[in-house]
């Protein structure tokens, strides 16, 4: 069998998707999920590039014990040093070094010329495996790089001590069939390209990123990098749950491949990230979008009905969607919220499962049934609070009296002190906002502010993201409610306590 790796970069190429901003607790969180979905390698961040991304690199590595974890660190010996340090902890560590090679970049990035680039190769890959065994070298818009060259970067990279070497379509230019004739002259020019991994990196500016994957593997590749829901940023990254669909539903084409991934957990792991980073996915987006297994033409309905095989080449249960028919109501006890937890693959620590355990019952006290994205949506959101909030919310009230602008009453607790405010506002969610920004006499800007619903029925939960901006840096809230106003006001606290946090 040849197995095919999957190498995650959510944490990092997919949080430079624009506005997306995660914190450590929430890092963790989807790292914990990628590692139940089976993804060889995650790629927890870039070490050198914060204190944040080094903190959060720290605590996967310190808690993942499955999966490769990695970091991205440039051709420097600095970010090297950094990654290490951020990777000492990681049952199975990689470093992931990188430097452009490509003429436009060799002129007017580096300004550098060719023979230097491949000495800061063998230089860099051989430092950085003086401290890891596994060292990933990644050859920036690889595929902008003249195929000669690139054969000398890559026996270089080897000849230091790469264990993996990734191609990357930096720039999401290249069509399938120049792909496919790239990685099959690598294959055939490398030297000892046979005990390395051969790795795709693509980006999704014309819309090929996974096509461009699929001509990758035909051609000899044996690693996909890729993202969660395909997000990243512009245009975004590879999707995973496309390419691992391909490969698992075209077994004609693809017989004799293998992948790790626990296809059924596809989807809680999508919903889990599409609500930690805000970031919807259209409603016809494959595999994981809303409408990925409706069928609204009564031809298509007819034919489903007699045989799902007539219309669905892949069963919703395949990827995690209606696993089981245990339903979730305010009678249902704690073992049943365990056992659904369990099948939804979201994996929750002991000390956690009492505080989860109650919000699913005030949460089943308002809505009739829970269904599985209201369970994932409370996982997500317990990952989104933020320890030593500067804000609680203690209570509130919308009131509106005939040819009156709404009326907010907000109760809330500031540094350990109760604060009383009420506001006028051109709707409910303003005059709250306008009570909390009167509470607090501060100096910031709501910059956005979106809401939508996490199921469909009357009773949904809600889900709230808001972009808050303070002296150009922009800070990220979101909460979630039954009832759309609470949404709003929880979102609104959580992104100015994470605000508050990181300007202490």
């Amino acid at each position: 069998m040849k197995h095919i790796k999957f190498f995650d970069t959510t944490l990092r190429d997919g949080e430079q998707t624009p506005r997306v901003k995660l914190n450590a607790k929430e890092k963790l969180r989807i790292a914990k999920q990628l590692e139940n979905l089976g993804v060889d390698i995650i790629e927890a961040g870039f070490a050198a590039a914060s204190p944040g991304d080094f903190e959060a690199i720290k605590l996967i590595s310190e808690n993942i014990k499955k999966s490769t974890v990695t970091s991205l660190a440039r051709a420097v010996k600095k970010d090297i040093e950094i990654a290490a340090e951020a990777l000492k902890n990681a049952d199975k560590p990689r470093i992931h070094t990188f430097i452009a090679t490509s003429p436009i970049h060799r002129e007017f990035k580096l300004k550098m010329s060719k023979e230097e680039i491949i000495l800061r190769v063998k230089e860099m890959v051989t430092y950085a495996k003086s401290f890891i065994d596994d060292i990933e070298f990644s050859a920036e818009d690889a595929f902008r790089t003249e195929k000669e060259y690139l054969v000398e970067v890559f026996n270089a990279a080897i000849e230091a001590g790469a264990t993996t070497l990734n191609v990357p379509d930096t720039v999401g230019y290249r069509t399938p069939a120049e792909v496919y004739e790239t990685i099959k002259y690598l294959k055939e020019n490398i030297k000892g390209v046979d005990k390395v991994d051969l790795s795709i990196h693509c980006h999704d500016d014309l819309g090929l990123s996974v096509a461009n994957s699929i001509a990758a593997i035909q051609a000899g590749a044996t690693q996909i990098e890729c993202t969660i829901n395909g997000i990243g940023e512009r245009a975004g990254n590879t999707s995973l749950e496309e390419v691992v669909m391909i490969i698992k539903t075209r077994k004609d084409i693809f017989n004799g491949y293998m992948t790790n991934i626990d296809a059924k957990q596809i989807y809680p792991t999508s919903k889990l990230v599409s609500l930690l980073t805000g970031v919807t996915t259209q409603p016809n987006k494959a595999i994981v979008g809303t409408n990925a297994f409706s069928h609204e033409s009564g031809i298509h309905q007819h034919g489903v009905l007699a045989n799902p095989e007539t219309y669905e080449i892949i069963r919703p249960e395949t990827v995690g969607r209606n696993t089981d028919s245990l339903v979730l109501g305010k009678l249902s006890g704690k073992h049943a919220f365990i056992q659904k937890l369990e099948i939804l693959g979201l994996h929750i620590s002991e000390n956690k499962i009492e505080d989860l355990f109650n919000e699913f019952k005030k949460l089943a006290d308002k809505k009739k049934y829970v269904l599985d994205e209201d369970i994932i949506a409370l996982v997500a959101g317990d990952a989104a609070q933020i320890e030593g909030r500067k804000i609680i919310l203690e209570h509130f009230e919308i009131s509106r009296k005939a040819g009156q602008k709404p009326k907010a009453e907000i109760n809330l607790i500031i540094d350990g002190e109760k604060v009383y405010k009420e506001a006028f506002g051109d709707g409910p969610v303003d005059a709250a906002y306008k009570a909390i920004n009167s509470a607090l006499n501060d100096d910031f800007t709501l910059e956005e502010y979106k809401l939508e619903s996490i199921t469909g029925d009357t009773d949904a939960q809600a889900q709230a993201v808001v972009f808050i901006n303070k002296n150009g840096k922009r800070y990220m809230g979101r909460g979630q409610s039954t009832d759309v106003v609470e949404a709003g006001l929880k979102a609104y606290i959580n992104g100015l306590n994470r605000l508050y946090k990181e300007n202490n």
